[in-house]
């Protein structure tokens, strides 16, 4: 009697066909995705165009990631006429600011407009008037102060009469309306010890009241130096002109003024006018001094 067949197992997919079925399974849910998102694709970028990120700011509104940083120049003030602090000057403006300096009371130079060393001198005592860095070089910024400057005032008023302000380092002379006008700069004493042959003391240039006592023409030589039409006001201390009158103060004691203005000074100040020295240590002056022995031996 014979025995039934027995059947064969069922066969068994290959192992790559497996594989591929698995991948299949894996990568349809990304395939429905990427043809959503691509469905979707131009509404949304449609929608992100016109909404911009948090941190950009659109009409000067800061967003949520902070202000945008300001544009370049921002905060400070335009020159007069709109133009920029660093905007060379034309020679017409070069020209209103000679005519500028004139009217405020400083020593003019010529009469033309060109400017010159006597207009730059000008300019020097503006910046020292001014309390602005001492160069004596015309910037736009120094073009925009003097189109907003006033005219100083003096110290004193009265008779007509010279003054002196040691902080400042500057001259000028005061008529009886109490109007200043050829505004100088000046170097005055260093205030420091000092040795020199049959000398030694300290280069102060004194505060007070004084009078011009004595005027000598030209050259003169003192122990210290020489000086250019000297104006003594208390023993060899005099108002002079000078080759070297750096912005700061360098003198014995003496005042040095710019040789221009030395030559045409002595014609304009006559014996016995009146000279206030301020400025000494930011203190004002006290009352007028005494008579004092004047002699001519100058300080330099």
């Amino acid at each position: 009697m014979r025995r039934p067949p027995i059947p064969a197992p069922p066969r068994r997919p290959p192992i790559k066909a497996l594989i591929a079925l698995a991948a299949f399974a894996a990568l349809a849910p990304l395939a429905a995705m990427a043809a959503l998102a691509l469905a979707t694709a131009p509404a949304l970028s449609a929608a992100t165009l016109a909404a911009p990120p948090p941190s950009i700011e659109i009409g000067g509104a800061p967003g949520a990631g902070g202000a945008a940083k300001p544009p370049a120049g921002a905060g400070k003030r335009p020159a007069p006429g709109g133009k920029r602090s660093s905007a060379p000057l034309s020679a017409a403006e070069v020209q209103q600011a000679s005519r500028r300096l004139a009217e405020l009371g400083y020593w003019p130079g010529a009469a033309e407009g060109r400017w010159d060393a006597v207009w730059r001198q000008a300019l020097l005592a503006f910046q020292k008037m001014e309390w602005r860095k001492r160069t004596g070089v015309l910037t736009r910024a120094d073009w925009s102060e003097l189109l907003r400057a006033e005219p100083p005032a003096p110290r004193e008023t009265g008779p007509a009469h010279l003054e002196v302000d040691l902080a400042r380092q500057v001259f000028y002379m005061v008529d009886a309306e109490g109007k200043v006008s050829h505004i100088l700069p000046v170097s005055s004493g260093t205030g420091k010890p000092f040795r020199a042959p049959g000398w030694r003391g300290t280069a102060d240039t004194p505060c007070g009241h004084f009078t011009v006592f004595s005027r000598l023409s030209g050259w003169r030589k003192s122990p210290l130096g020489v000086m250019y039409n000297p104006l003594y006001l208390v023993g060899g201390i005099a108002i002079h002109g000078s080759l070297d009158v750096p912005p700061v103060p360098a003198s014995h004691g003496c005042i040095r003024i710019p040789m221009f203005a030395s030559r045409r000074l002595p014609q304009m100040v006559p014996r016995e006018t009146p000279v206030l020295v301020y400025g000494c240590r930011d203190e004002p002056p006290g009352p007028p001094l005494p008579a004092v022995a004047r002699t001519s031996q100058g300080s330099h």
